[in-house]
């Protein structure tokens, strides 16, 4: 009896250390499990704000001393590539393309405005030799400006899937080399057309009529036959004019801010001059489109005063009446010899 209860007195004090010491190691694991929760759930939270605030373009700390290197991330950088895929490069297309394609149908449809007396066959002067080395010096730099610039910003659509890489780098090469370089060529010719031109560019009253009735381009209905009072330039060149002058001016800014490399200009003052370049940029094209059809294939004897500086009587007659009555009355007429 004494040996029973002795057994069953040494097998409960067995039971109960064990318990205890089972207790005694689970304790620590448990606490070092919730530990390692704990710390696992801090990093995540530490990781997330740190990620969320690189992202945001809040600044650190870095040993690197240039201009914004405390920002791992930018965060102008990705708006401005964002306003420029989203707005920039479509107005570019359709200043292109739908301006192009708009001019087309209209020329189709109406056809060019002709001289109503046809061509007379005796050339006054209209342009001097340096206005036209003048106009022919930007207008090619222009032309060479827009070509790489378009291929700059658009080429990786609808150039780069179709050639090689090796192509396409020599393309875009190519591209940037011309274009930095004609940009200065084109600056000089632009600011001497302005201070050259400006004087003959200044908007009339009668101005107000050549847009009214579309400069007298359109052959049918109520505005067929109308031609508008004109000085030397009519209403549409000088809307060319200015606006050339204005964007000519801005565009010009922002390219010399873009290729000069002692500029340390911050992250948003960068995004925020390309974005204006583009901008001015696609404005011009869209006018020069204008321009080029406006001078050419609407208008019949327009591109000759361009290329031999001189135009036939009836077309000074019909679109530039008032400069062509001016000259007259004070005997100034220069007639091709």
């Amino acid at each position: 009896m004494l040996n029973t209860s002795l057994n069953k007195s040494l097998r409960m004090m067995f039971a109960l250390l064990a318990l205890i010491m089972s207790i005694g190691l689970v304790m620590p694991t448990a606490h070092a499990a919730d530990e390692q929760s704990s710390k696992q759930q801090t990093a995540t939270t530490s990781d997330a704000d740190l990620w969320r605030a690189v992202k945001a373009g809040e600044s650190g700390y870095s040993t690197d001393k240039a201009l914004e290197a405390n920002v791992l991330i930018n965060k102008a950088g990705n708006q401005g590539k964002e306003i420029r895929n989203t707005y920039l490069k479509p107005a570019i297309v359709v200043a292109i393309f739908g301006i192009f394609g708009a001019f087309l149908f209209f020329y189709l449809v109406n056809g060019p405005a002709k001289l109503a007396h046809g061509f007379s066959g005796k050339m006054m002067e209209r342009w001097t030799k340096a206005d036209i080395k003048l106009h022919w010096i930007m207008a090619i730099t222009c032309f060479i400006l827009m070509f790489t610039g378009v291929f700059i910003m658009l080429g990786r659509h609808f150039i780069e899937p179709y050639v090689s890489e090796g192509l396409w780098a020599g393309i875009i090469a190519a591209s940037k080399f011309s274009h930095d370089w004609a940009g200065p060529v084109f600056i000089v010719s632009w600011l001497i057309c302005m201070i050259k031109w400006m004087p003959l560019q200044t908007f009339k009253m009668y101005d107000l009529k050549w847009f009214l009735v579309v400069g007298g381009y359109i052959n049918f209905g109520p505005f067929k036959g109308k031609h508008p009072d004109s000085g030397f330039a009519n209403a549409g060149e000088k809307m060319w004019f200015w606006t050339l002058a204005i964007f000519g001016l801005f565009i010009s800014i922002s390219g010399l801010i873009l290729v000069l490399p002692l500029l340390d200009l911050p992250r948003e003052a960068s995004i925020a001059t390309l974005l204006v370049h583009g901008i001015c940029a696609a404005i011009l094209i869209g006018f020069t489109i204008v321009h080029i059809w406006m001078a050419t294939v609407l208008s019949e004897g327009g591109m000759e005063s361009m290329i031999s500086g001189y135009c036939d009587e009836n077309w000074a007659i019909q679109h530039h009446n008032l400069w062509y009555d001016e000259l007259k009355a004070n005997n100034a007429i220069k007639y091709q010899d």
